[in-house]
């Protein structure tokens, strides 16, 4: 098996289009957490015109929010949420620059056509081991929508958070190739 590939944020076109579904990365570097109600705001910020409140190009958004942070801890437990429920306003936020999404379960028709088009990777994270991923997190704190609560966009600083390419802007989708494995038994 081939080792992980360790990558930095932000992402460029460079590491994007070197990346391929069933890579497995470990991701450092600064990530946005964001799940559907923020989607929604940054999305209609943007139709709006007006500026969003967290950078975008070359960023990457982890669809979770992460519960409180125990004493001593920096975060709570952080898994993923499912990714299709940002499907609406995903190819927005990849037109002005998104490049990296981490999430969990198949991504609609129009966000892989729009990954192609605007060069952006979706990761899968692991489901059910949030507490482990948790570990991976070396700073928290609120980047904006604070009164949304634990709905509210968070900066993270992580180290090698191991993610595995779902998504990758060539159209490779490792769902896709499984159920072919599996299917075709090869």
């Amino acid at each position: 098996m081939k080792k992980p590939k360790s990558i930095q944020t932000p992402l460029d076109d460079r590491v994007c289009r070197g990346l391929r579904a069933g890579d497995r990365v470990l991701l450092s570097g600064e990530v946005y957490t964001a799940r559907d109600v923020a989607h929604r705001r940054l999305y209609e910020t943007i139709l709006r015109c007006k500026k969003i409140p967290i950078p975008i190009r070359g960023e990457t958004i982890f669809y979770a929010a992460p519960t409180p942070a125990r004493p001593g801890r920096i975060i709570g437990s952080m898994g993923p949420t499912t990714s299709s429920r940002m499907d609406p306003y995903t190819p927005k936020l990849l037109e002005v620059g998104l490049k990296g999404m981490i999430g969990k379960g198949k991504r609609s028709a129009g966000v892989i056509e729009a990954m192609k088009k605007y060069g952006a990777v979706y990761f899968g994270a692991i489901g059910g081991v949030a507490a482990l991923m948790a570990q991976c997190v070396r700073r928290a704190e609120v980047a904006a929508y604070g009164e949304m609560g634990p709905e509210a966009i968070m900066r993270l600083t992580v180290e090698d958070l191991p993610l595995v390419v779902v998504n990758d802007v060539q159209g490779g989708d490792l769902y896709e190739k499984a159920l072919y494995l599996f299917r075709d038994g090869k």
